[in-house]
């Protein structure tokens, strides 16, 4: 963990976070119905979803959400999978519910209070209105979208976008992700990087930027 020579200084002035995996996890029970109906095995649909020649169109910003199902579908029915269920899933997955993890959330905001939050994520050209209707469209300072910046993790144009977007130099980020691969990218622009797993790994790589959680009241 990189720390300042002063103490009173917080150890970084800006905190690199990925979405999913991270803060937002999706709740794919009823594709898995669906696959299920279609013959398919479980993971399917999403093996369709981010194949070759559909992630990279997808988080580059090249999608819409329409766009992107009609995708799907096409790559199910060549699976084998026949039109109607293969449309169903499709629609189905693009549009898969999800929640955030409130203890994520709260250790990002309480550490905005100390320094600079940007949300860096994969994503698709919708993200904003995603982010709006899980209550997240305030939760950082900015969001760097693959899909806006027109690069995507673990390209190191998107690290350098970020550390620019929050106006630190990049051994001054902290940057938080689930795959490895994003996180050694981060650690060869000179970035602490954090492998997220849960939420104590976020709160130690916090913790010197975290004031203590308030108490309750007692009663």
């Amino acid at each position: 963990m990189t720390t300042s020579a002063d103490p009173g200084k917080p150890p970084f002035d800006a905190v690199l976070c990925d979405i999913d995996g991270v803060i937002r996890f999706f709740d794919h029970r009823g594709i898995a119905l669906l696959e299920h109906a279609a013959g398919l095995p479980e993971g399917g649909a999403a093996q369709a979803a981010f194949g070759p020649g559909i992630a990279e169109q997808l988080v580059l910003g090249a999608l819409t959400r329409e766009q992107w199902a009609q995708a799907i579908a096409g790559r199910l029915r060549a699976d084998g999978v026949p039109a109607g269920p293969a449309a169903e899933l499709a629609t189905a997955f693009t549009r898969v519910p999800a929640r955030a993890d409130a203890a994520v959330v709260d250790l990002l905001r309480r550490a905005r209070q100390r320094c600079t939050v940007l949300l860096v994520s994969n994503a698709t050209v919708w993200l904003d209105e995603d982010l709006a209707a899980l209550g997240l469209a305030g939760l950082a300072d900015g969001v760097v979208n693959s899909a806006r910046v027109g690069a995507a993790k673990p390209d190191p144009r998107i690290y350098r976008f970020a550390a620019d977007q929050a106006r630190v130099s990049p051994g001054r980020c902290l940057f938080v992700d689930d795959r490895p691969e994003n996180v050694e990218a981060a650690r060869r622009l000179g970035m602490t990087g954090l492998l997220y797993r849960e939420p104590a790994d976020l709160q130690r790589a916090l913790g010197p930027l975290l004031d203590p959680a308030p108490t309750p009241d007692p009663l």
